[in-house]
């Protein structure tokens, strides 16, 4: 109302004022739809490491050996320290460090005292500093005081304005793309140097700092037929200072003395030089002669020249073209199932028709079958044409992928591929690990391999999957669903996975990946990748090396891969919590807020952050404990690109969390060579956060939890997880009867929020369908009761979810039971529904 009464009575002219600063508004709640241009200034940082005190080393019969390790990779790819202190408890360096930063990103300084030792540097303590904010011209003396005891850094900060002209990026407001840089070379173009001649135990290092490839290995000798020198390739950030560095390295192999035939290899550098990548002219080719000392020279022939193509990120929240058209098309099909089902007189618009998603949890075959016959259920009742989304878990996953391969399925009767499914379910799965599928195995990860992909156990396991799934070979892609989307003839899949870290708990961070036919990506940092193109090398937003397409099997072993569970995952699922004992023995997290002090007035500054290590064998409990050596990695796709230095503007991290890691942008995805994508079960248990995000505008969710144990606790761990983001979610009122005895369906909302969805979740019972052979019609024969009298859940129950294989009779009661249960609730989903067309017209 007070933008409609503010826009009539402002002149024109003030128009595009007024609506920059209401966007702007939006931009700090969601980021932006789409990528803009921004153009931002440098800034000059100087750092300068004064002194300590009262510092108390690890060593018992001497004095700590000090010295200040600095870290700024949004800056510089170095990691610069100061010289060592010995025997000092009060160590002076006063040493001065310059970096040149970018006023677009977020800059974040690290400051680690260590303690050196003859074996392993000891980490005392780090200092997390945010330099957001300082005022330019202004000199900063800080005292960080670093434990308890009288410990103290004083470390001064300068900050002045650059003489360099400032640099466009491209942004989504939560992340950052620079002007990417293309380094080729060639060495020896015109074999003029003597180098070719020498050994073959002699060869090139080339590296340079902060680029994709990092460091390269070329042979002095090359193929007499190469005739034109060795090609050499690097990507790196236009403005990133940085050197190609050029070292001449012979390595002799030695026998070792006795029976033992082992070999050692020793390295000897004969020579080093550097190339200041700013001194190369951008889009010439240049030659030049570069001597690697004692006599010794190298002719190197370059060009650097910077990519101009568009991103091969998708940068921005809102939907990508084809999910927007998609919709429209599908809400035309939705339009006229819901005039049927709820009996309407007139057509709905397509801004009318409400927004139904199906959520299918994990459960391994169990959630696989119950799921077959939870949609025969909808469609049953003609209601599973009214459904926009349809997004799996787990084994929901291994569900959906089977129903996709068919372009028209919902079009047709599910007892086909129920049939089907059957069929392959009663059989035996030892095939899986014959001698043939074995030897099948080793040359697909091995082929993988050579590809250059990184394979890991998830591989493994996708393809014992698609033998459990199929008994045969799999060639199916994901982006072969396109087919079954683009009429709109069946729901929008969207597959789940999160993103965790190998040696943190999934209960503290996961970040919520989305797989669709069109799509991948994460909606927390609005970057997204081709389907195509998924797990394939990216750079700084760029593609800079193209692999083929996963097969769906792959897919598959990643989104249902439970055993990449650590032991605290483990606990935390079968004990109700993790190991607690581990939190009070690791890093202690202390949030300094020195904003005031320091006159820092920016609101978007991050507050310091204090870390006190808990010590080298608390890593090691905390790495076996919570590490997961079996997870999955793929190449991430975010790699160089960086966090905006308003990110923490955005509801999507909570930051305000002291210890999670969204407060820690050095240690955020992006920053990160590789993603480890495991089962979204290790964060919650049914997709719900993907279905969630405000641009897909979901009004009703159908909730079909196939869980044993807990079956209200995915809509209790979503009710958190949307109240830490400020998302709309009804409040789950549960009463003692209905944890001990679940019905068959409840719905939840919020009566006051047309925003917030209408839930209705189905746990997965065996309530009235005991009795019961449809709704209303009761059981009759000794056989048609015995057939309805079984317990979902139990030690000796079929359904466990490490049993791959149902007896045709177990596979046939699930199904009916899932269907059953959505035939029973008939008018709850017809009321639902009718609720929901009417809230939506109050969204407006």
């Amino acid at each position: 109302m007070f933008r409609q009464v503010l826009l009539r009575r402002l002149p024109p002219r003030m128009l595009p004022l007024v609506a920059a600063v209401l966007l702007q508004k939006d931009k700090k709640e969601t980021g932006f739809y789409h990528w803009r241009r921004e153009k931002h200034p440098y800034y000059n940082l100087t750092v300068k490491i004064l002194r300590a005190r009262n510092i108390k080393g690890t060593d018992l019969l001497s004095k700590a050996d000090c010295y200040v390790e600095l870290r700024l990779p949004t800056a510089s790819p170095i990691t610069y320290r100061t010289r060592v202190i010995d025997n000092s408890s009060y160590p002076e360096w006063n040493e001065t460090f310059q970096y040149r930063i970018h006023n677009a990103v977020k800059n974040t300084l690290e400051l680690t005292l260590f303690d050196e030792d003859v074996l392993v540097n000891d980490e005392l303590t780090s200092v997390v500093f945010d330099v957001t904010g300082m005022v330019p011209g202004r000199r900063v003396k800080n005292t960080f005081k670093l434990r308890e005891d009288k410990e103290e850094l004083d470390v001064e900060f300068f900050l002045e304005k650059s003489s360099d002209p400032p640099t466009e990026v491209l942004t989504n407001g939560a992340l950052v793309a620079y002007p990417c840089l293309s380094l080729k070379g060639v060495i020896n173009k015109e074999d003029k140097s003597n180098l070719r001649e020498q050994a073959s135990g002699h060869q090139f290092k080339i590296s340079l700092p902060g680029s994709y490839e990092k460091q390269l290995c070329i042979p002095c000798k090359t193929d007499s037929g190469q005739n034109q020198g060795t090609p050499f390739v690097f990507h790196v950030g236009k403005d990133m200072c940085s050197e190609l560095d050029v070292e001449l390295e012979q390595t002799i192999t030695v026998i070792q003395d006795g029976v033992s035939p082992d070999f050692e290899e020793h390295s000897t550098i004969l020579g080093s030089g550097t190339v200041p990548l700013q001194s190369l002219p951008p889009g010439k080719e240049i030659e030049t002669t570069l001597p690697l000392g004692k006599e010794q020279n190298i002719d190197l022939h370059m060009k650097a020249e910077q990519i101009t193509k568009d991103l091969d990120v998708r940068l921005g929240f809102d939907l990508c073209k084809e999910e927007r058209e998609f919709l429209n098309k599908r809400k035309e099909i939705a339009s006229r199932a819901l005039k049927k089902a709820l009996k309407l007189r007139e057509d709905l618009s397509n801004e009318e028709v409400p927004v139904v998603a199906v959520l299918g949890s994990g459960g391994g075959m169990r959630a696989l079958t119950a799921f077959y016959g939870s949609l025969y259920g909808l469609q049953q009742l003609h209601l599973l044409d009214s459904a926009l989304y349809l997004s799996g878990i787990s084994g929901s996953t291994w569900c959906l992928s089977c129903l996709y391969q068919d372009p028209e399925w919902s079009r047709k009767d599910l007892r086909g591929p129920i049939s089907k499914v059957r069929d392959k379910m009663s059989c035996s799965k030892v095939g899986a690990f014959s001698s043939e599928r074995l030897k099948y195995y080793f040359q697909e990860l091995n082929a993988m391999e050579n590809a250059g992909r990184k394979v890991s156990f998830t591989d493994l396991w996708g393809l014992i999957v698609e033998y459990f799934l199929q008994q045969k070979e799999d060639q199916s892609k994901l982006s072969d669903q396109q087919e079954a989307v683009k009429r709109g003839q069946n729901p929008y899949p969207i597959y789940a996975a999160v993103n965790v870290r190998p040696n943190v708990s999934g209960d503290d961070f996961a970040e919520w990946c989305e797989f669709t036919p069109y799509e991948v990506g994460f909606r927390k940092y609005g970057a997204f990748v081709r389907t195509e193109d998924f797990d394939s090398e990216f750079f700084m937003g760029r593609l800079i090396k193209k692999h083929p397409e996963p097969r769906v099997c792959y897919l598959l072993g990643m989104w249902g891969s439970a055993f990449a569970a650590s032991l605290d995952d483990v606990f935390l699922k079968v004990v109700g919590s993790g190991l607690s004992f581990l939190e009070s023995l690791g890093d202690v997290v202390k949030v300094i807020d020195d904003c005031r002090r320091s006159h820092f007035r920016d609101p978007m500054r991050l507050k310091t952050r204090l870390i006190i290590p808990g010590g080298a064998l608390v890593q090691i409990f905390q790495d076996f404990f919570k590490s997961r050596v079996t997870a999955g990695e793929t190449f991430n796709f975010m790699q160089g690109l960086y966090l905006h230095r308003d990110y923490n503007s955005l509801k999507k991290f909570v930051v305000w969390k002291g210890k999670h890691l969204d407060a820690f942008p050095n240690m955020l995805t992006p920053m990160e060579e590789s993603l480890y994508l495991v089962d979204g079960g290790f964060s919650i248990n049914s997709p719900f956060p993907l279905v969630l995000q405000p641009e897909r505008d979901v009004d009703v969710i159908l909730s079909f939890n196939y869980s044993w144990e807990a079956p209200f606790e995915v809509l209790q761990l979503t009710q958190k997880y949307c109240k830490e983001r400020g998302i709309p979610f009804p409040q789950i009122d549960l009463n003692e009867e209905d944890e001990e005895n679940p019905k068959e369906c409840y719905m939840f909302m919020d009566a006051d929020n047309p925003k917030t969805p209408i839930i209705l979740h189905f746990p997965l019972i065996n309530d009235t369908f005991r009795k019961y052979r449809a709704p209303g019609t009761e059981r009759e024969s000794e056989e048609e009761r015995a057939f309805g009298d079984f317990a979902v859940e139990g030690k000796d129950s079929p359904y466990r979810t490490l049993n791959f294989s149902f007896e045709s009779q177990d596979f046939d009661r699930l199904v009916e039971l899932s269907s059953y249960n959505v035939l029973n609730n008939k008018d709850t989903l017809l009321k639902a529904l009718s609720l929901a067309i009417n809230r939506r017209k109050l969204k407006k």
